[in-house]
């Protein structure tokens, strides 16, 4: 097995001096820097996670804690993922992937075996019995979500309830006179998962401004079925026919194609004879049929937010901690496409 001794001998420098490229903690000069880096390179050297955890008293392991489950909106979740995973990478850390379903036990555990260095905690409910465990941790947690007491944990987040209000001031400003919102499974919204609320809030508040009629219709069950009920509630909910003035917003990011495919399948046709906004991200919103009017998730920029924070906070620098927004809310986007008339 290579060892930091082998390629310091290769570079011709010392044990110490290897140490110090690698962690960055002093300042090396460019030439011994690039001896070093050149030996790792030839010796395809691969520090010993072990090693370095004894010493610096750091596994350089940051836990992520996701939504896995029937209920789960997955097809979002993988942005996300991969931003936290790159942003860690860049900084010399691993991710190791923890599902919300093992809930404050979870937690303890993480904390409790010295398994990572801070913890990244997804899928936030309003009321969610883990931020009271999370905030006794001798780690620090960044939640990426708002729970309604986040007990000084910091957030980051979009601002769901001004998604709310974009997806239905668009509709507004394009002449629609009807608003159906079409939501999460009904296990999810049970939960109380807090961007849920959120946007609705925002979207119900819109409409009123504007004095549109709101529906909020739920999907019984996740996958087409729940789809096809949720849809067919909210064509024959009220007293307007299909005339190209109702404007539907589906805030499930797993549900937009589904319904502009069931939309499809009843013989309308998306940005003429309804329109449709879908909360979910840019990637998402240009591969739908037809590619759907969206409001950006903003799950990149999200992530990036959350893992800089969380870098400052491992940094324990009382100066950066206390410069630490409580909560940073994303500002959304919306893009329109071919779902939504022009405005």
């Amino acid at each position: 097995m290579v060892t930091s001794r082998d390629v310091a001998r290769l570079a011709g420098v010392s044990q110490s001096t290897v140490s110090y490229v690698m962690s960055g903690r002093r300042s090396i000069s460019a030439e011994t820097r690039r001896r070093v880096e050149s030996a790792i390179a030839e010796l395809a050297f691969q520090p010993n996670a072990g090693a370095r955890a004894l010493k610096s008293q750091r596994t350089r392991v940051i836990g992520l804690v996701v939504p896995f489950g029937p209920d789960a909106d997955t097809s979002g979740l993988l942005p996300f993922i991969e931003t936290i995973a790159n942003c860690a990478r860049e900084q010399d850390h691993d991710i190791l992937l923890v599902t919300r379903d093992e809930g404050s036990a979870g937690l303890t555990r993480l904390a409790a075996r010295s398994l990572c260095d801070a913890i990244v905690l997804m899928d936030i409910e309003t009321h969610d019995a883990r931020i009271p465990v999370a905030a006794r941790l001798a780690v620090p947690v960044i939640l990426i979500g708002l729970p309604a007491e986040p007990l000084g944990l910091p957030c980051v987040d979009l601002d769901f309830e001004q998604a709310g209000r974009l997806a239905v001031d668009h509709l507004a400003a394009t002449g629609h006179d009807r608003i159906a919102l079409l939501g999460h499974p009904r296990p999810t919204v049970a939960r109380e998962v807090n961007f849920v609320g959120r946007f609705r809030q925002g979207a119900t508040a819109a409409a009123a401004t504007h004095g549109l009629p709101c529906a909020v219709v739920d999907q019984p069950e996740r996958g087409p079925r729940g789809v096809s009920a949720a849809l067919d509630e909210v064509l024959r909910s009220g007293d307007h026919t299909i005339d190209g003035r109702l404007g539907l917003v589906v805030h499930d990011t797993e549900a937009v194609q589904p319904v502009l495919t069931a939309v499809a399948g009843r013989g309308h046709r998306p940005g003429r004879d309804l329109s449709v906004v879908g909360l979910c991200p840019d990637v998402l919103a240009t591969g739908t049929t037809p590619p759907v009017t969206n409001v950006s998730l903003e799950p990149r920029d999200v992530s990036r937010r959350a893992m800089r924070t969380l870098f400052r906070l491992l940094d324990r620098d009382p100066t950066a901690a206390e410069a630490i927004e409580p909560v940073e809310l994303i500002t959304p986007r919306l893009t329109r496409r071919r779902t939504t008339p022009p405005g």
